[in-house]
């Protein structure tokens, strides 16, 4: 009994200390209901104390922007200035309502502002005979701390490093310690501002990441830097501090649940250098990639000549190589990758710089589901906790120093580039440095990155050509084509495509990585921007602030709202690849796949397919019914190979309307969804067409005005240009008029006739030029069809039309949404049409800005694959079918948005309001024209042919 008690004892007296202190080494247990034990069990094994010889952490600030702690705090100037109040920390001051908003360079150097901060804590006596260090994560700009009075040691210059202070000395052994913190907004180093503050994006003050005592013994294990590659060769530096004459430096290796891998192994201390390497080999580790980010962990201890533990440490990290091999590709693991990335900013409207684990899982997560591989923290180092996500859930990452288009000074650049190494050496996603960015490059730091970093990553100058690496930004497709992937450098873009408003990103995205993928020198790029950066302005009312046209760059609005290039991406990189756009007829179920993963087998894929049967236009709701449904695991597709998935229908396919297949990957996350409509625009609108009943149709002209009339819908001509006048059902009248005209090319009219064939009236509107035919029947069911004809050939030059198709009014006041089936819910551009699923869709009306506003699927705009829709509207609903084959639907024109400088992202759009077409324009970037990336991008040819479509409208509709 005796026994059990102490052990109970053992137990909790660790825990209750785990609860006060947040002892670092919980980190180390990913799975706390096993890891912590495996920890104890740890412990016990090696014989050692289990507490006394851990970094302990207790925090003086909150741990996020959601869990703050109060301070005193005064800024100097600008909003709630000069008197002392409260704040809580971690933030940056400007969005808890202090001092100035600015924006990058827009910033006044001549005028700082300074925050000055206290806050006091209580010493506690198990700090005796220990080294007390404080630690910031993160402050902006230079930060100025004193202990009681003293200067903790020199002014910190740069926003975005980890820095330190030894205050054991400073502290009090008993009663309260006062902690002031002053923080210099713009910095003393003229350097330190061009590198960080002359940006483009927003700059803030404040101290914005936490801020924690680390207890240590006064002898102890500094940093760890380790080298662990995908042969099982481990190497690990350890740096310690304090005196300690003779001992040794021991590690244990095991898995992220504590199971041992291998054995203990060691090396001497070298007390003069205070620097220990440590050597070791695992057989056949569990590499770690993106696609099985398998990780491992280490426990380091620091021992006396006599064995005793005198410090312990917990590090995670993954067998991985990463390595450029000039003139040949970028390796990881012996693979040649292609980076699918994107560009990120750590930036919330509400909180500015101050983040949180929970919005680096959210974006970590937004970014693998559009099934990219690769982040690039740009402009400058992330929380620790978005790097341990990318390493827990798999996504390889370039880390940068701040240089957005200027340098750091050497001298003060040393320091930053060392304390981000420092901070972040043993990420395994991290596989490559970038020396700042655009021009912001030192040359003269290059050789620190392996001074810190065993594993001798390949360090990158962004936008330049750099030993070996060419990462040009913004290279328009033409040039790429020509030249950038035929030199000697492995090429990557690190920003293209640069995102703006709706343009960019997916707009243009499928032609580059089509030639990316047939390059062999290319190794992929990044997307510029993952989020619109956009700031909620308390001294305006909450406004949310984007800068004009500077920081409404991203795929995902400042909250995370999705655009359509969300889904585009998601399809265009999709690690498997369906070429199919259309099934083809007597479709057996067998599609053919390629495989585009770097390391997985698609027969560690799921699959599951449904058999859709769609619902009518006239029903309320979209609800699709399953005829049948289906899971199997992928084919044995190797990766960058070929091959086939057999789909096991037991139907018959005639029944079905839609065929939707979903993949999953090994962890459960959706790949993609694909969906194929079964039936053309005829087959599928002829089962609701033909449920309408008969009634007497009759025709009169007077005062310039042909009318005809079914049952209670009156549907009235202007005979003097033969468009369509009004139309009035049951007495109502429903304002679709001055149709059809011509999206492109003129003609002139020349009359109108009418006549009776069989049961059908028919009104045929005569015109000479680029009109070749326009032809309505008014059945006696009451429908109205609409045949038309044209031909555009040399109506100018080069035959080339941004869009082609036909216009009709209706006032945009007047409406308040539609249904439709086609693609959706997103619209689509020339350059953009991937990402969306077939189906039956409601659309509510707005008039959403992209980046501007963020009311998202947009209302505006064009939409593929129309079938039907619905118009609806405060007058009458009414129905249009598509008699033809494929027709885009267009809604409206997109207002421009008002911080655009050009009209990259503002393409011309048909007269009229609603359009039916069978061609339609591309969309810009920020930088470029449509035309400048790619095929996609390009105007649409037409040939010698007629164009020729149908549509039958039913003014009358049975509604739901």
């Amino acid at each position: 009994m005796l026994k059990i008690v102490k052990l109970t004892l053992i137990i909790i007296e660790p825990i209750i200390m785990l609860q006060q202190y947040r002892i670092s080494v919980i980190a180390f247990c990913s799975r706390p209901q096993v890891g912590l034990i495996s920890f104890f069990l740890l412990c016990f094994l090696s014989g050692s104390t289990v507490f006394s010889q851990e970094t302990v952490v207790k925090y003086l600030s909150g741990t996020d922007k959601d869990h703050t702690k109060n301070w005193d705090f005064m800024v100097s100037s600008g909003a709630k200035s000069g008197q002392w109040t409260t704040i809580g920390v971690p933030s940056n001051w400007e969005t808890q309502g202090f001092g100035t908003y600015h924006y990058g360079w827009e910033e006044d150097f001549s005028k700082n502002e300074i925050g000055y901060y206290k806050y006091r804590f209580p010493s506690n006596p198990t700090w005796k005979n220990k080294t007390v260090k404080i630690v910031f994560e993160g402050s902006m700009t230079d930060t100025e701390v004193k202990i009681n009075g003293k200067i903790a040691g020199a002014i910190h210059q740069g926003s975005f490093y980890r820095f330190k202070y030894d205050i054991t000395k400073l502290l009090k052994k008993t009663g309260d310690n006062l902690l002031e913190v002053k923080v210099s907004k713009i910095s003393a180093d003229t350097s330190v501002n061009r590198a960080e503050r002359m940006s483009d994006f927003w700059v803030f003050g404040g101290i914005f990441r936490p801020v924690y005592l680390e207890i240590t013994p006064q002898t102890h294990i500094e940093w760890t830097a380790i080298d662990a590659r995908a042969d099982g060769n481990f190497v690990m530096d350890v740096h310690t501090e304090g005196k300690l004459a003779h001992g040794y430096v021991e590690a244990q290796i095991s898995d992220l649940d504590g199971k041992l891998v291998g054995e203990a192994f060691q090396a001497k201390l070298d007390h003069k250098s205070g620097k220990v390497t440590l050597n070791n080999k695992v057989t056949k580790p569990a590499l770690w990639s993106p696609e099985f980010p398998n990780r491992y962990q280490v426990v380091v201890r620091l021992r006396d000549d006599k064995g005793k533990i005198i410090h312990s440490k917990v590090e995670k990290f993954g067998f991985r190589t990463a390595e450029l091999r000039r003139g040949e590709g970028f390796f990881v693991n012996g693979v040649k990758v292609r980076f699918k990335g994107v560009n990120r900013h750590s930036a919330w409207p509400t909180s500015g710089r101050t983040m949180s684990k929970e919005i680096s899982e959210l974006d970590v997560n937004l970014i693998k589901d559009m099934n990219m591989n690769a982040v690039r923290m740009s402009h400058y180092s992330p929380d620790a906790h978005f790097l341990d996500v990318c390493d827990s859930l798999g996504l390889f990452v370039i880390d940068e120093l701040t240089g957005w288009q200027k340098k750091y000074d050497t001298s003060v650049g040393r320091k930053l580039l060392k304390e981000m190494v420092m901070k972040d050496v043993n990420h395994p996603s991290i596989v490559i440095w970038a020396n700042g960015n655009e021009g912001g490059n030192n040359h003269e730091l290059v050789a620190d990155y392996a001074k810190y970093d065993p594993q001798k990553r390949t360090v990158i100058h962004p936008w330049n050509n750099f030993e070996g690496t060419d990462t040009q930004h913004y290279r328009a497709y033409d040039c790429c084509v020509g030249s950038l992937y035929n030199g000697k450098e492995v090429f990557f873009p690190t920003e293209f495509l640069h995102g703006l408003y709706d343009g960019g990103h997916g707009a243009g995205l499928e032609d580059h990585w089509n030639l990316m993928r047939s390059k062999p020198l290319s190794a992929g790029g990044f997307l510029w921007s993952f989020a619109d950066e956009g700031v909620v302005r308390l001294d305006q009312e909450g406004r949310m602030d984007i800068k004009g046209n500077l920081a409404p760059d991203g795929i995902l609005g400042p909250y995370r709202e999705k655009e359509g290039s969300f889904y585009t991406i998601k399809e265009i990189w999709s690690p498997i690849k369906i070429a199919l756009d259309k099934l083809p007829q007597n479709f057996d179920g067998l599609l053919p796949l390629s495989n585009d993963y770097l390391y997985t087998n698609l027969n560690q894929i799921r699959f599951s397919y449904e058999c859709r049967q769609l619902p009518a236009p006239y029903e309320s709701d979209t609800t699709v019914k399953i005829l049948e449904k289906g899971d199997l695991q992928g084919p044995n597709v190797e990766p960058q190979q070929n091959g086939y998935l057999r789909l096991p229908f037991q139907h018959d396919l005639a029944k079905t309307d839609v065929l939707a297949l979903t993949a999953k990957d090994p962890y459960g996350r959706e790949i993609f969804t694909w969906t194929w409509s079964l039936k053309s625009p005829t087959e599928m609108n002829e089962r609701w067409l033909s449920t309408k009943i008969s009634w007497p149709i009759s025709v009169d002209e007077a005062n310039n005005t042909l009318r005809l009339q079914s049952n209670k819908t009156t549907i009235a001509f202007d005979t003097k240009s033969g468009l369509l006048q009004s139309v009035i059902s049951n007495g109502t009248v429903i304002p679709l008029t001055n149709g059809p005209q011509l999206a492109v090319g003129k003609a002139s009219y020349v009359g109108m006739k009418h006549y009776k064939k069989g049961d059908s009236l028919y009104v045929d509107v005569q015109y000479t030029g680029a009109w070749k035919k326009v032809r309505y029947i008014l059945a006696p069911n009451g429908l109205l069809t609409l045949e038309y004809a044209y031909n555009v050939y040399n109506s100018n030059p080069h035959n080339e039309y941004p869009f082609l198709g036909i216009n009709f009014n209706f006032p945009e006041n007047l409406i308040t949404g539609v249904r439709y089936m086609g693609r959706g819910p997103y619209r689509v551009w020339k350059n953009r049409m991937k990402g969306n699923t077939f189906g039956v869709w409601n659309k509510k009306y707005n008039n959403t800005v992209t980046g501007e506003s963020w009311d998202y699927p947009e209302f505006k705009g064009y939409y593929r694959d129309f079938n039907w829709v619905v118009i609806k509207n405060i007058a009458k609903d009414f129905i249009v079918y598509n008699g033809s084959d494929k027709l885009f639907l267009r809604l409206y024109t997109p207002e421009k948005p008002k911080g655009a400088r050009n009209e990259n992202n503002s393409p011309d759009f048909p007269d009229g309001d609603i359009s039916f077409l069978h061609a339609i324009n591309a969309i810009g970037t920020k930088f470029d024209r449509a035309v400048d990336h790619g095929p996609q991008g390009q105007l649409n040819r037409v040939g010698f042919n007629a164009i020729e479509g149908k549509l039958i409208f039913d003014f009358d509709p049975k509604l739901q």
